[in-house]
């Protein structure tokens, strides 16, 4: 048998239509230290978005990842803005904790989403990271999501409305219960594939039984 890399996913995007884009830190090590690293990927994040076309819907800066909901304007824009966001962080990341090395694992994942509903579902699986992981008891408590900014509904470079906002009354309502494991199991597996929220994917075969003695994966 023949080893090699695993060929790379092919990134569907569209311009105009939402991103839902994850990176995780090599080897899950963590990518921000100290609240001053959160702030400068915040403001490489600001200064790229604009620079490259993206805005940012919502984004969650947990400490091994990050997630970002944005809509790319052309179709290397968000390329363009992870590639430029991501070296700039490294260096700085780097100069600062005296690291050498890759930070991220390898290249960002990211699905499309395409339609109201899971542009909102993503808001908030996004936003309630924090959340899910024990860190806080509500999406407020957590300084380094766009949260606040959402809820303040007010406009603000890091945290551009969705058109599929405009129908929401109250934003902090959309948080009132947790993301349904159905939806987070959806985008997971979306993103981590790099096809769009709500694609039919083909069945799989039947599932080979586990020979005695050996545990599946």
């Amino acid at each position: 048998m023949r080893c090699g890399p695993m060929p790379r996913i092919a990134r569907v995007v569209i311009p105009g239509v939402a991103l839902h884009v994850w990176q995780r830190g090599n080897n899950r090590g963590p990518c921000f230290v100290r609240a001053s690293d959160y702030r400068i990927y915040l403001r490489y994040l600001r200064e790229y978005a604009a620079r490259y076309g993206c805005a940012v819907h919502a984004y969650c800066l947990m400490t091994n990842h990050v997630h970002l909901l944005l809509t790319p304007s052309a179709p290397e824009s968000c390329a363009l803005l992870m590639k430029h966001l991501g070296q700039c962080y490294v260096q700085t990341f780097n100069r600062a904790h005296k690291h050498t090395g890759t930070l991220w694992e390898g290249r960002f994942r990211s699905c499309l989403v395409p339609t109201e509903r899971y542009v909102l579902g993503c808001y908030r699986y996004i936003e309630l990271n924090p959340v899910r992981a024990g860190m806080v008891t509500a999406p407020e408590e957590y300084e380094w999501s766009s949260f606040r900014l959402n809820a303040a509904a007010r406009a603000h470079p890091l945290a551009t409305r969705h058109p599929a906002l405009a129908a929401v009354g109250d934003y902090q309502a959309l948080f009132d219960e947790p993301v349904e494991t159905r939806l987070l199991e959806e985008i997971r597996k979306a993103t981590r594939n790099g096809h769009r929220l709500g694609e039919a994917r083909k069945p799989r075969g039947p599932r080979r039984q586990p020979e005695m003695g050996s545990v599946p994966i």
